[in-house]
């Protein structure tokens, strides 16, 4: 969780009453999760992390959906500033994790989709969680923890998968045609 604290200003001109206001300093605390990003996709339609080029309003729109703390004044969102701005924007970038994979690890986790190739929206990462069955609750954590934890999920999944070959066509009939043999004869049935 990040806490901000857009600062105060006296006599600050309010275009739209015409006229000088004093606007006290306010503190709010965000969260980049899977919320927000699922709030944010809901809003404009598009994917968030695809989005390489965001204007002010859509960044505007997604530290609403980030924030945490109640009854926050819409007006207060614009007079976040340059340093807000980097808070948040560090925030959201930092890792949040001291995991690392290595250049193996992340191909592996790549077979699992977890790659560019596709097209990463909030539905995708809940498919992804649901597979991995992390707990919804997981949602509300930072957003690059949360991928860490997807990826480590799937390259575990990996190794252990990893270890069972996938059988044959013709050895599946063999071993179908096993079984039902076994049951004819135990049940005594012909069919």
């Amino acid at each position: 969780m990040l806490k901000i604290t857009i600062p105060g200003a006296k006599d600050a001109w309010d275009p739209i009453k015409e006229e000088f206001v004093t606007r006290k300093e306010c503190t709010i605390r965000l969260e980049h999760s899977l919320i927000s990003i699922h709030e944010w996709e809901g809003i404009y339609h598009i994917p968030f992390l695809e989005n390489d080029k965001m204007t002010n309003e859509q960044m505007t729109e997604y530290i609403k959906c980030m924030t945490l703390t109640p009854n926050v004044d819409p007006e207060v969102y614009n007079h976040l500033t340059r340093e807000n701005i980097q808070q948040i924007q560090d925030y959201i970038s930092d890792p949040r994790t001291a995991t690392w994979f290595s250049s193996e690890a992340e191909k592996m986790a790549g077979k699992k989709g977890l790659n560019k190739k596709n097209v990463i929206t909030s539905e995708l990462v809940y498919y992804w969680m649901i597979a991995q069955n992390i707990p919804k609750e997981c949602e509300k954590w930072h957003f690059s923890q949360l991928m860490t934890l997807i990826k480590v999920c799937s390259i575990k999944n990996e190794e252990v998968n990893g270890n069972t070959k996938k059988m044959k066509k013709s050895q599946i009939h063999d071993q179908n045609h096993r079984l039902n043999a076994a049951r004819r004869a135990k049940y005594h049935t012909k069919g």
